[in-house]
């Protein structure tokens, strides 16, 4: 059975930062892609960030683009999601999504193939 479990999610002020932790089980974990999308009530689920893991290739939606980092760890089957200066546009529940031959985690376009997605863990940025 895959399973995506994800963690790390809270209360932060702004600029202050949160580190998201992605364990996945039951997959060839270095055949995948996996990433981070979030979604806010009412909205369409956003790419956020991917990365990789065959060859640590890394993915970022503009609007997070230095302040977010992802990185994986191999031997843990982990992929996290250091966020930095947080702002309260990016309070939203955060989803694990794995991919291992479409493209949705690359493009981080949920539309273009994730094939399996986490529970979420919520991120809450207040001003």
């Amino acid at each position: 059975e895959v399973q995506l479990v994800e963690s790390g999610g809270g209360l932060v002020q702004t600029g202050g930062s949160l580190r998201l932790s992605c364990v996945a089980s039951g997959v060839a974990f270095d055949e995948y892609a996996i990433g981070w999308f979030r979604q806010t009530s009412g909205k369409e689920r956003e790419g956020v960030s991917c990365t990789r893991i065959s060859d640590g290739s890394t993915y970022h939606a503009p609007s997070v683009k230095g302040r977010f980092t992802i990185s994986s760890d191999n031997l843990k089957n982990t992929v996290y999601l250091q966020m930095n200066s947080l702002k309260p546009e990016d309070t939203a529940v955060y989803y694990c999504a794995a991919d291992r031959f479409g493209l949705g985690c690359v493009t981080l376009r949920a539309s273009y193939g994730i094939d399996y997605w986490g529970k979420g863990t919520l991120v809450n940025v207040s001003s």
